[in-house]
This record gives C-alpha cells, structure tokens and sequence, in this order.
C-alpha cells in the first residue's frame, strides 16, 4: 500500500503540509472500514479521494475534522495533525478544530434563515465580529469568495432554502469560508448538481485554491482530474495510491489503480 515516506522521495512538493495523518484505523463495531491509512494534506493544493462506493473515502474525510465522533460506533486510531497539533488531543476543542477544519456536504444544506443569518452565525458564535458591520463585510466577503453576491446582493433577507441547489451549494462553502478555516472538506459536493451549477463549483474550487488547503471526496474520476493536483485512490478501506493527479490518471503505479481508472471495476 501507499508509503508517505517513499512517495516524498519521488514527488517534488513545494507547498507546506497542513494534515499529516499517519497509521490511521477507523472502526465502526467490528467493521474494520479504514486501514493503516497514512497521507500528507498540502496548503497550496486541492486533494481528491477516489475510489468505488464504500471503499472508506467519506469515512477518511471525516476524520480530518472529527466528524466520526458523532458515530457512537466509530474507533479511530492513529495519528493526525494540523500544524503538527494532534486532532484527537483531549486538549483539543473540537469546535474551534471544526472552525478550522471546515466541511461541505453532498447534499447542500443551509439553514432555515435567511441568507445574510446563514453566513452570520459562524462568526457569530465564534466572536469574530466586534460590530454589525464587521458582521456585514465578513457576509459580503465570504458570499463574494464563493461566487455568489451578484446573485444575492439584493436579496439577503430571502431564506437561504429558497436558492436553487448549486447556490445553496456555494452558499454552503460561503458559511464554511465565513470562520476563516484553514482546510475545506468537500463531501460530493457536486453529486446532488445539474452539470452548469457542478462547472461553477468547480471554478469556485480553482479560485480557492491556495487560500484554503481542500480536500475533495468525488465519484467522478473526470472531476478530480480536472480540480486536484493529488489524489488519493481507496479501496475497500485502503489508501492504493497516492500522488501527483496527473500520474494517478496517465501513469499508475499500482495494478489495481490502473483496472480503477480504466473501468475496469468500480
């Protein structure tokens, strides 16, 4: 399987780690659904998990902000860092790790609220605005970042359930965006999207880029080809192989990496 200590002989990388995660296991009861899982989480690039449904790609994901804590069932061991500072330290607040660590779902979800108290309550609660209008820049920045103020500039008071889906996608990534994170998490975040409201996420995960370190969970091999410069191939809880996009798709290493990409299973 994928050696993070062999690979950094072979890859040139310029962009500082961000995650590391080393030996990680995930249990759910005795299901043993991720595997000795090591990688490396750059600043500076978008990452792609892929692989077949149930291969442990969302499972992963979802500790790099602690999201499996609220599985009852769920066991995670091993070693994952942000800036060197252990995730899974009881000295680590996981509210302020999620503020960091920030997630988009596969199926947008923005509050009942409207569309200005979407993006507000992040910062809200993490007392990043001193006054309403450090409030209304911070609402105005992270809506313009994510692509979608000139849609809704005139509209902010419109409940945020009211957009169409690829806009309440972005304005999903905008109220994650709003408590300054360091990393963004996307979980499918196109798969629930028609094709034209999936192009402008994925721009908008191009324009990001270098401002957040993202890691994106996809189904579609074309998607990761197109927005990420590592990827990540799991199957059945195993990390395969790990590298360069461009040499995942054109150059596997791994045999069974090579049979994914080509279609030969999936």
């Amino acid at each position: 399987m994928y050696n993070p200590t062999e690979a950094t002989m072979t890859v040139q990388d310029t962009g500082a780690i961000k995650m590391t995660a080393r030996n990680v296991n995930v249990f759910y009861g005795d299901k043993h659904a991720i595997k000795d899982v090591s990688i490396d989480v750059r600043a500076d690039e978008v990452t792609a998990f892929i692989g077949p449904s149930g291969c442990g790609k969302s499972t992963f994901l979802r500790c790099l902000n602690r999201m499996n804590d609220t599985v009852a069932s769920a066991r995670v061991t091993g070693e994952m860092r942000l800036d060197g500072q252990d995730i899974y330290d009881r000295q680590m607040d996981v509210v302020q790790l999620r503020a960091r660590v920030g997630m988009v779902f596969q199926k947008p979800n923005p509050f009942p609220k409207s569309i200005y108290e979407n993006i507000a309550y992040g910062p809200r609660i993490h007392g990043l605005a001193r006054s309403r209008a450090e409030l209304d820049e911070i609402v105005a920045t992270s809506l313009k970042k994510a692509g979608l103020w000139d849609e809704v500039k005139d509209r902010l008071n419109d409940s945020g359930t009211a957009l169409s889906g690829g806009q309440q996608q972005r304005l999903c990534i905008a109220r994650a965006i709003a408590v300054n994170p360091e990393v963004i998490l996307m979980d499918e975040p196109c798969s629930a999207l028609d094709p034209i409201a999936t192009a402008k996420i994925e721009e908008l995960i191009e324009e990001l880029r270098g401002r957040y370190a993202i890691v994106i969970v996809t189904h579609n091999m074309q998607q990761a080809a197109r927005v990420s410069q590592k990827t990540a191939f799991f199957h059945l809880g195993d990390l395969v192989e790990y590298g360069p996009t461009s040499e995942i798709f054109t150059n596997p290493k791994k045999e069974k990496t090579k049979d994914y990409i080509t279609g030969r299973y999936g």
